[in-house]
């Protein structure tokens, strides 16, 4: 254990920010202690003397001229005992900053403008200079920050000239760790069939890709700045083939694919409902075979389209379970807030915290888990000032379950596509809040409504999984079975009110929000229907 003497010098007694530089080191398991302010540098070098530390924190916040008398002084008294072989941290503003540089006493300045995760980084001992490359996977670059989130936000402008300028300058920007690119939805869907590509819809949604060197541009774009991961949406169609060009070309950070998705229950595919399910399980596998991170993008896949809470628990518990069937070693759970939009804070982190247990239970020593948490695109509102409050609003909450990486999602998306200064401010208003949230937050999962809340839904989603199992063969799981969680979907025991009129569904479920959750309801009764009730309904219209 590293440890570190801080003070301020001079005649300084701001220490607000020496104070949070060492609570970080502490963070990291630093021996930290804190000299007090206005230390005189015969007295600083007489603690040196005594209690031997590896760093000593200096730190000076006043009218610049006098520090340079004040480290001339040290300068030589350092010499003089030989201290040269210290690791010395000053910390100011710009002005002392550039008075502490000329002293060439310093191994590393903070200039007051840096980020915390760069502050964490510096002690983590990742010194990022301009020749040193940052970490190019996604679980070195969690572990170079955490327990600050990584930074996340899509991309996908309407030509290929103007993504590649938008990703040079979020790199630039140093604001961004991973940039997902977002393809449009022809290259999405027929990138190995683009005859059958309708050019009218070329750019709708996302960049229009159409070569691997399409990807491969914007991989060199982002090899500046902080050098941001990239990662993209995986194809509709032929994905399997699709991940592969992924990772040839964008060195792709980490899949995201669905279970019960891109197939003919969204209408994003012309995949049957269980041939979709088995050939996602395969991109799962394909990608645990290599070692690469899977998000099984579900959960929220179902919530947007209005099906109650304990649906979205339970399919978030599917996802996970599915990638540790299919061999993937690291997990990201994505844990999307404010779906449906009019959820209650607390009801919100309640499903949160809910999916959360259930999914951590199936962590061991072959299947890591890693939070990702993200704001609901719809309850953005086009008003860009209200927007950059929800921004805000949303992540405050979300730090609540402490992400491994932070999905931002730009506040202008109601309005308009993000371009590369809406990503770059909408980055910059969740650094904002993650600085503040580092302070100290109010344990808002400790609630007992939330609380009471999360338990009354992991005992629903159990329901739910146990019916799932009582419709499956006994010489297959039934919750990794193509042909049993496709049941599951016919008779209803999974559904939401917006597939109503799906063919491939019951599209039967009846939703409504109460006291800021969202219950199976009755409308005929006007009541909310338990899962015992509902799930009983449906059981008893089939032969188990």
């Amino acid at each position: 254990m590293k440890k570190i003497l801080a003070c301020t010098i001079g005649n300084c007694v701001h220490v607000a920010g020496v104070m949070n530089f060492l609570r970080l080191a502490e963070d990291e398991r630093y021996d930290a202690e804190f000299l007090g302010i206005r230390v005189s540098i015969n007295e600083l070098i007489k603690n040196i003397k005594n209690k031997n530390p590896d760093v000593v924190a200096l730190s000076y916040r006043l009218t610049p001229e006098p520090l340079l008398k004040i480290l001339n002084e040290l300068k030589t008294k350092i010499e003089k005992e030989n201290l040269q072989d210290l690791i010395w941290l000053f910390g100011g503003t710009e002005p002392t900053g550039k008075v502490a540089k000329r002293s060439n006493i310093f191994n590393k300045i903070f200039y007051g403008y840096e980020d915390i995760d760069e502050v964490i980084g510096y002690l983590k001992g990742k010194e990022h200079s301009k020749n040193e490359r940052y970490p190019k996977d996604l679980i070195s670059r969690i572990r170079s920050k955490y327990p600050y989130p990584i930074l996340r936000h899509h991309l996908g402008l309407s030509t290929i000239d103007e993504t590649i300028k938008a990703i040079e300058k979020i790199a630039e920007s140093k604001v961004l760790d991973v940039i997902s690119i977002a393809p449009d939805q022809n290259a999405q869907q027929f990138f190995f069939e683009q005859n059958k590509m309708d050019k009218r819809l070329d750019g709708a949604g996302g960049v229009p890709l159409r070569t691997e060197n399409d990807f491969k541009r914007l991989y060199k774009a982002a090899q500046r700045g902080n050098y941001p991961l990239l990662r993209s949406y995986s194809g509709t169609q032929n994905i399997v083939k699709f991940s592969d060009v992924l990772k040839r070309n964008i060195d792709n950070a980490w899949c995201a694919v669905p279970l019960f998705w891109y197939s003919e229950l969204d209408k994003r595919g012309a995949r049957k409902l269980k041939d979709a399910i088995y050939e996602n399980q395969q991109v799962m596998k394909w990608h645990g075979e290599r070692n690469i991170p899977v998000e099984v993008n579900e959960s929220h896949h179902w919530s947007l389209r209005d099906a109650h809470d304990a649906i979205g628990v339970t399919t978030a518990y599917l996802a996970a379970y599915n990638a540790k069937k299919m061999g993937v070693r690291d997990y990201i759970a994505q844990y999307m807030f404010n779906v449906p939009a009019f959820i209650s804070p607390e009801m919100d982190l309640a499903k949160m915290l809910a999916k959360i247990e259930l999914i951590e239970s199936l962590q061991d020593e072959n299947f890591n888990i890693y939070r990702q948490a993200r704001a609901g695109l719809a309850s953005f509102p086009a008003d860009l000032s209200q927007a950059k409050g929800q921004l805000a609003s949303s992540a405050y909450l979300a730090l609540t379950i402490k992400p491994h990486i932070y999905h931002v999602v730009g506040y202008c998306e109601a309005h308009h596509a993000a371009t590369a200064d809406d990503i770059i401010e909408s980055c910059k208003i969740v650094r904002g809040v993650i600085k503040n949230e580092f302070l100290g937050s109010v344990k808002m999962a400790r609630d007992k409504d939330v609380q009471r809340r999360k338990e009354e839904l992991i005992k629903e989603a159990n329901i739910i999984l146990s019916a799932i199992k009582a419709i499956g063969p006994d010489d297959k799981d039934p919750l990794i079975d193509p042909e049993t969680l496709t049941k599951s979907v016919e008779i209803g025991i999974l559904d939401a009110p917006h597939l109503k009129g799906n063919s491939a569904c019951k599209g039967s479920l009846n939703t409504r929000i109460i006291s800021g959750a969202l219950y199976a309801y009755d409308i005929n009764n006007k009541k909310i229907i338990s899962e015992n009730e509902r799930i009983d309904n449906l059981l008893e219209k089939v032969k188990i």
